[in-house]
């Protein structure tokens, strides 16, 4: 018998825990100031300049139903990549790493918000604490993610953030 274990980048926002897979993870960086992108979804803060590529910035707190975050000096943005691309995920603050096996984890109940459950993979309780799994994939539209790689967003713009 296989035991599948994975390991998770675990964060928090709003003073919940929550966790994506670590080979996802490209790269931890304090909060940047970013470029507002407009017309663009609520989650998204905008776009910052990261080496050469344009990377959009989801304000997380946003996305899970909850207050704007008026980002300091404590926040973070996780780089990530996903079949979306890559980009940036603004969260209060990276807690660890955990390794679980599938058999830790426990499925997401169907009473859960349809904002939530939508891109929550699974939970798994941990020690005093629960960690929800996102799913990447499912937590951006990859239509704002592949506009920006296209070019369909205006070039000024993208000059701008550079």
């Amino acid at each position: 018998m296989t035991i599948d274990r994975r390991e998770y980048l675990t964060f928090a926002i709003s003073g919940q825990d929550y966790g994506i897979d670590i080979l996802s993870v490209r790269e931890i960086r304090g909060w940047t100031r970013e470029t507002p992108l407009p017309n663009a979804p609520a989650s998204v803060r905008g776009i910052i300049n990261l080496r050469g590529q344009v990377i959009p910035i989801f304000d997380l707190r946003i996305r899970l139903n909850a207050e704007a975050t008026e980002p300091t000096a404590i926040h973070v943005v996780i780089v990530v990549e996903a079949k979306a691309g890559y980009y940036g995920l603004l969260v209060d603050a990276v807690s660890d790493i955990v390794s679980l096996d599938d058999g830790e984890l426990q499925p997401v109940p169907a009473t859960a918000m349809d904002v939530e459950s939508g891109f929550l993979t699974a939970l798994a309780a941990r020690e005093e604490r629960m960690v929800s799994l996102i799913d990447l994939d499912r937590l951006v539209e990859g239509k704002t993610v592949a506009a920006l790689e296209d070019g369909s967003v205006d070039q000024p713009l993208l000059e701008a953030a550079a």
